[in-house]
Formats: C-alpha cells, sequence, structure tokens
C-alpha cells in the first residue's frame, strides 16, 4: 500500500512524521512525504529545529487517487500552514471522499477541521483543538488512541507524541497491517 503523509514547509513535529513512517515502511507499504512545496521540509522537535526531510511529490501534482491512505502528522505550525492552503485540504478531504483511512496526530485534525470532514465523528488531539473539533460537528474525547469508523472512512487520531506507539498500531491495524 501506499501511504500520504501530508505536510507543510515547515513546522512538522519530527517524532510524529518519523515514527509513523517508519512503522508504515517497516509493514512493508510505501510512505510518501506530500507538501505544499517541492523540496525540503524543515521538521521541528517541539520548538527546536529538527531535521529537513525531502518531499516526494508536491500535493498540487498529485491526489488522494494516488494513494491508499493519510498520515497527518502534528506541530502547531504544520497543520495551521495546511488549513489554508487549497490544495492540501481539497487532498486530505478527497481521502473522506474515496472511504480512505485517514490518521492525524496532535495538532493535525486542525486540517480536517478546515475540510470539513468531522460532523458525526468521534476524535481524540491535543486538548486545545477541543473547542474546534466540537464547531466543527465531532465529538472530542480525551483518549490515547480513538479509531472511529462511524463514517465514510476510517479516522485514527491520538493526542500528542507520548501516544505514538497506540497510534501506529491502529493505522496499521486499518491498514490490515
Amino acid at each position: 500500500m501506499k501511504v500520504a503523509f501530508l505536510v507543510a514547509t515547515e513546522g512538522i513535529e519530527q517524532v510524529e512524521l518519523t515514527e509513523p513512517w517508519k512503522a508504515v515502511a517497516d509493514a512493508g507499504h510505501t510512505p510518501e512525504l506530500v507538501s505544499t512545496e517541492s523540496g525540503r521540509v524543515q521538521a521541528y522537535n517541539h520548538l527546536d529545529k529538527g531535521d529537513t526531510f525531502p518531499v516526494d511529490r508536491a500535493v498540487a501534482d498529485t491526489g488522494p487517487g494516488d494513494y491508499d491512505a493519510l498520515v497527518l502528522p502534528g506541530g502547531v505550525a504544520n497543520p495551521d500552514a495546511l488549513r489554508v492552503d487549497e490544495d492540501a485540504v481539497a487532498f486530505a478531504k478527497g481521502f473522506f471522499e474515496q472511504g480512505k483511512p485517514v490518521a492525524a496526530i496532535c495538532h493535525a485534525p486542525w486540517t480536517l477541521v478546515e475540510a470539513d470532514v468531522l460532523r458525526g465523528r468521534t476524535l481524540t488531539s491535543w486538548p486545545s483543538l477541543r473547542t474546534d473539533i466540537t464547531n466543527a460537528g465531532g465529538t472530542w474525547v480525551d483518549e490515547q488512541v480513538k479509531v472511529c469508523t462511524g463514517g465514510p472512512n476510517t479516522l485514527i487520531t491520538s493526542r500528542k507524541p507520548d501516544d505514538l506507539k497506540a497510534f501506529c498500531e491502529a493505522f496499521l491495524d486499518a491498514l490490515g497491517k
């Protein structure tokens, strides 16, 4: 299976990109880094610059039909930048429209709020997104990982980097490992 990892050009929480990426690759799937621009993206370790990563495809040059699933890493600046990029929002929304699994961690559900795909869905996130998720029609819960199948696709969410092990396991289960 081919899995898109959608990120902005900077502000990605590094461990929320690298740990799910490794889990996807170790399970024999193919991860691809999709971003709002080609080149490299800058990850962070909380507020400190981390590593840079090469972009495989710009979001304007691809679509959800090219992938089997989507991962949205967090970081505060990353999803905030994605939610104002029309191509990125449409890309994320397309996975819901096509019934494909989406996994979002920490602040990443902000992109899904903008895509207007959370009505009737139950999910978790970093606690500060609670009001945004509720206002978008979703139900927010404080759980390590939440798998919601009450919509057109499977939605896997987690709160923070400490939840990554459970997040990765739930996502791989949704892919059928």
